[in-house]
């Protein structure tokens, strides 16, 4: 027996539908909807479609703009040309290079439970010998030291300073601390 293709509505490029739409099936937008959208399978706004509603579907997919909160109880996804205005709560939100979107995301709560105890600190630590106690008009020498127990291996590392960059560092005194100053400078 030969499977059908889900149904799916088409809204065309010179419609404009104003209220309350709902639905078991596609819905795909290339006009105009401002109300509100309820759908259990997919909600595609594509270009030139305008969407200023209150959206909630299983899976939503943006070329075009939205305007207006959405919950998906699957995923979100903005295209290189989507633009979204608005807040989305999804499971899974996925947003491509060179989309525009302005609001907040929620992706539910984590798995794990967060540690009670506190994180330790991340970075490298800094270590100075001074002679003494007060901050001698010529700074002392420095030295940093690696503690690997205070980096945690899952964060993203931080970019390095190009090839073309010159990298000086400097001891510097603010409020009676020497801290070490790193100063790049690009090559010319």
């Amino acid at each position: 027996m030969a499977e059908t293709a889900s149904a799916s509505t088409i809204i065309g490029p010179t419609i404009k539908v104003e209220g309350k739409l709902q639905g078991e099936e596609d819905l795909v937008v290339l006009g105009r909807v401002e109300g509100s959208i309820s759908l259990t399978k997919t909600l595609i706004v594509d270009e030139p479609g305008v969407v200023k509603a209150e959206i909630s579907v299983a899976h939503m997919v943006v070329n075009g703009v939205v305007v207006g909160n959405t919950t998906a109880s699957d995923s979100v996804q903005i295209a290189e040309t989507g633009r979204v205005v608005g807040d989305i709560k999804a499971p899974r939100v996925i947003i491509v290079e060179g989309a525009r979107f302005r609001g907040a995301v929620d992706m539910g709560e984590l798995e794990a439970p967060r540690p009670s105890a506190s994180l330790p600190e991340r970075g490298v630590t800094h270590s100075i010998s001074t002679r003494t106690a007060n901050v001698p008009a010529a700074l002392p020498a420095h030295r940093a030291t690696y503690a690997p127990e205070t980096v945690r291996p899952a964060t993203t590392p931080r970019p390095s300073a190009p090839a073309s960059a010159v990298r000086s560092e400097t001891p510097v005194a603010v409020q009676g601390k020497i801290h070490k100053k790193v100063v790049v400078k690009k090559k010319h």
